[in-house]
C-alpha cells in the first residue's frame, strides 16, 4: 500500500476528480480529509466510498477563498489525525465568458478559488509541515487550460497557470526540507463540468486527442496516488499532463 499511514487533505473532494483521488488514496492506506464547500450530502457520499475502500476520513466544510476557513480545515485534520502528510489543492470552479463580457465577479471568484485557494491551504499547511520535519507532498490541480489557454476561459486559464508557477516556486523554498510541490495538469476528464458540452464540440476536442478519449477521474487519481508516494520521492517542482496527448510540451 503507497500511502499506508499517511494523513491527506484533499480540497473540493466531494465529486470528480477530487472524489477519485479520496477513494484512490484510502484504497492504499491513506487516511483522508474530505473537503467541501456546500454540498455536504456530496462529501458524505465520498466519505461512504473512501470507507466501502477499506478506508477512513472525515468530512471538513470549508471555503478555500477564506484564509481563516483554510486555518481550520488544516487544524481539524490535525486534531483528528495528529498530522498532514499530503496536501492536493484540487478545489476549482469555472464561470466561463469571453473577456468583453467576463463580470469583475466572474474573474475574481475563480482567481480566489482556483489560485489564492491552493495559496491559503499551503499557507495554511506549511508551520505543521514544517515541524513535523517527516517530508511531505503538496499536489496541486493545474489544467491543460492553463498551459494552452481556452477561448472564453481567461480567468481559468490565468488561475490555473498561475498554479504552475507557484508550484515550480514553492518546489524550490522547500527542496531542503524533503518537501516536493508538483503539478497535474488534467485534459478533458468526464465530469460534471465536462458533460455540459455539446455533443459537436466533444467531437471536435476528441479529434484534437491523440489517445482517442476523454480520461477518467481515476486516469487523474492514480498519478495523483504516484506523486505523493515515496515513489516519486526525487520528482519536484514539476507538471504532469494526463491528457491523452492533448498537449505536448
Amino acid at each position: 500500500m503507497l500511502l499506508q499511514a499517511k494523513i491527506a487533505i484533499i480540497t473540493g473532494a466531494s465529486r470528480g476528480i477530487g472524489r477519485a483521488v479520496a477513494v484512490a488514496m484510502a484504497r492504499e492506506g491513506a487516511a483522508v480529509v474530505i473537503n467541501f464547500t456546500a454540498n455536504e450530502k456530496a462529501a458524505l457520499d465520498t466519505l461512504a466510498a473512501v470507507e466501502a475502500a477499506g478506508g477512513q476520513g472525515i468530512v471538513v466544510q470549508a471555503d478555500v477563498a477564506n484564509a481563516a476557513d483554510c486555518e481550520m480545515l488544516i487544524r481539524t485534520a490535525l486534531d483528528k489525525f495528529g498530522k498532514v502528510d499530503i496536501l492536493v489543492n484540487n478545489a476549482g470552479i469555472t464561470r466561463d465568458n469571453i473577456v468583453a463580457r467576463m463580470k469583475q465577479e466572474e474573474w475574481q471568484s475563480v482567481i480566489d478559488t482556483n489560485l489564492s485557494g491552493a495559496f491559503n491551504c499551503v499557507k495554511a499547511v506549511m508551520r505543521p509541515l514544517l515541524k513535523q520535519k517527516s517530508g511531505g507532498r503538496i499536489i496541486n490541480l493545474s489544467s491543460v487550460i492553463g498551459q494552452a489557454g481556452g477561448a472564453g476561459q481567461v480567468n481559468y486559464a490565468a488561475a490555473k497557470a498561475g498554479l504552475i508557477g507557484l508550484t515550480k516556486s514553492l518546489a524550490k523554498e522547500l527542496a531542503g526540507r524533503q518537501i516536493t510541490v508538483n503539478a497535474v495538469a488534467p485534459g478533458y476528464i468526464e465530469t460534471e463540468m465536462t458533460s455540459v458540452l455539446q455533443e459537436a464540440v466533444k467531437s471536435d476536442i476528441l479529434k484534437q486527442i491523440p489517445l482517442g478519449r476523454f480520461g477518467l477521474a481515476e486516469d487523474v487519481a492514480e498519478t495523483i496516488v504516484f506523486l505523493a508516494s515515496e515513489r516519486a520521492g526525487y520528482i519536484t517542482g514539476q507538471v504532469i499532463a494526463v491528457d491523452g496527448g492533448l498537449v505536448m510540451q
